[in-house]
C-alpha cells in the first residue's frame, strides 16, 4: 500500500515521457548514444521525479480541498517525506549530470532551479507554463551535451553527412569576385609598396611589430621628412608624401640614393585603377599589421551554444519540446474545474504546427518517411485529446486533454530523433508507449 502511494505521489507513469528528451537530443547531435546519454537521462529521471515530490509538498494545502485522495492529503504519506525525497533525487540528479562533464551539470543546475521555482513560486502565475516549457527544452539540451561531450572525450567523430555535422562546420562567405589566396597575399604588399612600406607578402612577416610602434614610426618618418641615404645624396620618400601624391593623380618624382640607385617599384596610375586592385569583402590592415581574412569567417567559427558545449543541432528541437509542453501545461490549469475553450482550441492548432515543422524534415530519405508517420501519431494522439476539450470543457475531459498532452510527448521526441537522423532512435522510443499506457491505467499521469 505504501508503495502505490509513492507511486502516486511520483506519478510513476509518466516516466515513460522522460527519456526520449535525452534520446531526441542524442540524435540531434549527430552522435550515437554513449554513456553520456545514459547519465543524462538517469538525470532526468531524478529532477522530473523531484519536482512531482515537490509539486505535491507545495500543493499540499489545496490538494487537501480539491484532490483529498492524493497521498500527502490523505496521510498516507507525511509532507516532510515527500520534501526530503524531492531534495535527494535533486542531489542525484545533479551528481549523475556532474559525471557526464560541467556543461552537463549547468545545464541540470539550471534545469533543477527552473523545476524547484515553479513548483515554489510561479505555478500559479502567468509565467507558470513558460517555465515548465523551458523546463522540457532543458532537458534535450542536456541530453544532448551529455551525448556530445562524452563522444568527445572518447575520440568518436559525427558520422559524415548528418545534419548535425552539417551544422557544426563552419560557414565561411566569401564574394564571388574575391580573389585567390595567392592574389589576396598579393594586395597588402603593394598596398604597402605604393605607400613606402615593405614590399615581402604580409603572410611572411610572422612577427609583426605592435601597431602603436608602427604607428610611431611612420609619424616620425613623416615629420622629419624621410631618412637620409647612405650617400647623402638624396632621400626616401616618406610614406604620406607617396600616398599623397598618389590620391592626388600625378606619380612621385623620382629621389636619386645614389649613383647606382634606380626605382624600387613602378606606381600605378590614380584614380579608379588604385581601388580596383583592392579586394571587396577583405580587409587589408597594412600599418596596423591586421588580418586581412574575411569578417564573416571570423564571426562564423562559433556561436554561443557551441562555446558552452551545446550542439546547435539540439536547439530547435529543445524550442519545440518546449512548446508543447507550454501548450500542456496551459490546459492543465483548468482540470480542476474545467470550463476553459481558448485554451484547448489553442493546444490544438499548436499541435497541428509542430506536426508540421517535426514531418517535413529537410533531407528526405527513410528518417524522413519515419518522422513523417510519428508526427501524425503524434497529431492523432494530443489532437484528438484537445479537440474533445474544446467541444466540452468539463473537468473530465480537460483532464483527458491533459493526460493524452503528456502521453503524446513520446511519439513527439520519436519524430525528433527521425528527423535528426536516427529513425532507429524514434522507432526505439515509440517502444515506450505500451508499457506507458499499461502503467497509466494502475496509476494516472495527472
Amino acid at each position: 500500500m505504501r508503495l502505490r502511494a509513492w507511486a502516486e505521489l511520483l506519478r510513476v507513469s509518466a516516466l515513460f515521457t522522460v527519456p526520449g528528451d535525452a534520446l531526441a537530443g542524442a540524435a540531434s547531435a549527430g552522435v550515437r548514444p554513449n554513456r553520456g546519454t545514459a547519465l543524462a537521462v538517469g538525470a532526468s529521471l531524478c529532477l522530473y521525479e523531484a519536482g512531482m515530490a515537490l509539486n505535491d509538498w507545495a500543493d499540499r494545502d489545496e490538494d487537501a480541498l480539491e484532490r483529498p485522495h492524493r497521498p500527502i492529503p490523505s496521510g498516507r504519506i507525511t509532507p516532510n517525506a515527500a520534501l526530503t525525497a524531492a531534495g535527494a533525487l535533486t542531489a542525484t540528479g545533479l551528481f549523475l549530470a556532474s559525471r557526464a562533464g560541467r556543461p552537463t551539470l549547468a545545464l541540470s543546475t539550471a534545469l533543477a532551479a527552473t523545476v524547484w521555482a515553479y513548483d515554489l513560486r510561479l505555478k500559479h502565475t502567468a509565467a507558470g507554463p513558460a517555465a515548465m516549457g523551458a523546463a522540457r527544452a532543458l532537458d534535450v539540451l542536456m541530453g544532448a551535451t551529455a551525448t556530445l561531450s562524452t563522444s568527445r572525450r572518447t575520440g568518436a567523430t559525427l558520422p559524415a553527412g548528418s545534419a548535425a555535422a552539417r551544422s557544426r562546420t563552419p560557414s565561411v562567405v566569401v564574394p564571388r569576385d574575391a580573389p585567390t589566396p595567392s592574389e589576396a597575399q598579393g594586395v597588402p604588399a603593394r598596398l604597402s609598396s605604393w605607400a613606402g612600406g615593405p614590399t615581402e607578402p604580409f603572410a611572411s612577416r610572422r612577427a609583426a611589430p605592435p601597431t602603436d610602434t608602427r604607428l610611431a614610426d611612420l609619424l616620425s618618418s613623416a615629420w622629419t621628412g624621410g631618412s637620409a641615404s647612405a650617400t647623402g645624396q638624396g632621400r626616401t620618400p616618406t610614406p604620406l608624401e607617396t600616398l599623397a601624391s598618389k590620391l592626388a593623380g600625378s606619380a612621385p618624382r623620382p629621389v636619386v640614393e645614389s649613383a647606382a640607385s634606380t626605382a624600387r617599384f613602378s606606381v600605378p596610375s590614380a584614380g579608379r585603377d588604385l581601388w580596383a586592385h583592392v579586394p571587396r569583402g577583405r580587409t587589408a590592415v597594412a600599418w596596423g599589421g591586421g588580418p586581412a581574412e574575411p569578417f564573416a569567417s571570423r564571426r562564423a567559427g562559433s556561436s554561443w551554444p557551441a562555446r558552452f558545449g551545446v550542439p546547435r543541432g539540439a536547439l530547435l528541437p529543445a524550442a519545440l519540446l518546449g512548446v508543447h509542453t507550454l501548450a500542456v501545461t496551459t490546459v492543465s490549469r483548468r482540470e480542476v474545474y474545467g470550463g476553459s475553450v481558448g485554451a484547448p482550441v489553442a493546444a490544438l492548432a499548436v499541435t497541428g504546427v509542430l506536426a508540421g515543422v517535426v514531418g517535413r524534415p529537410r533531407d528526405p530519405g527513410v528518417g524522413a518517411v519515419v518522422a513523417g508517420g510519428l508526427a501524425a501519431v503524434y497529431a492523432g494522439t494530443a489532437g484528438r485529446a484537445f479537440l474533445h476539450a474544446a467541444l466540452n470543457p468539463s473537468p473530465q475531459l480537460t483532464q483527458r486533454a491533459v493526460g493524452g498532452g503528456i502521453r503524446a510527448m513520446i511519439p513527439f521526441q520519436a519524430a525528433l530523433a527521425a528527423r535528426g537522423g536516427a529513425p532507429g532512435i524514434g522507432l526505439a522510443v515509440m517502444g515506450l508507449v505500451p508499457l506507458a499506457r499499461k502503467l497509466a491505467k494502475r496509476v494516472s499521469v495527472t
